[in-house]
């Protein structure tokens, strides 16, 4: 019998791909990159790799239609918004309102170094509507209503 939070983690992966897809479909100016490219893309701004997670896709507005490959990101560099994506199931007319996620606080140093060049993007799929919303970590922060750590403990 799977363990409870892999198969938890299973679930989380499989909607998070369906976050990206309904993003690269309905927004085709997001751009799901792989490690690799995240890697690239943090030594073009000259940030260490250690933040190579703490984003999924990019943002390059008024891209669309076009296809991102590692000379388009060089050419780019300037426009592009780095993304961190959130995804949920719930059903969020007011979307990102009603939002509960989890975030690293890794995610939160690189958006406040970044600036308006880092978005967390909440993304609500759900059948009476789906929606998204892009969110900088100072427009966040004044939305935010309850914060709590958590420590996750590998032994």
């Amino acid at each position: 019998m799977p363990d409870h939070s892999f198969t938890i983690t299973l679930s989380n992966n499989r909607t998070e791909k369906e976050g990206i897809e309904y993003l690269k479909a309905y927004e085709t100016e997001f751009f799901y990159v792989d490690s690799t490219t995240r890697k690239h893309i943090l030594d073009l701004l000259g940030f260490p790799h250690k933040f190579s997670r703490a984003f999924d896709m990019v943002y390059i507005p008024r891209f669309v239609g076009q296809v991102l490959t590692e000379e388009m990101i060089e050419a780019k560099l300037d426009e592009i918004i780095l993304v961190e994506l959130k995804v949920t199931k719930k059903y969020l007319p007011e979307n990102p309102k009603g939002f509960f996620f989890g975030a690293t606080q890794n995610e939160f140093d690189f958006g406040k170094m970044l600036g308006e060049k880092f978005r967390f993007c909440f993304v609500s799929l759900h059948e009476r509507g789906s929606s998204h919303a892009l969110l900088t970590i100072s427009e966040l922060e004044s939305r935010i209503r309850t914060r709590r750590i958590q420590y996750q403990i590998n032994l």
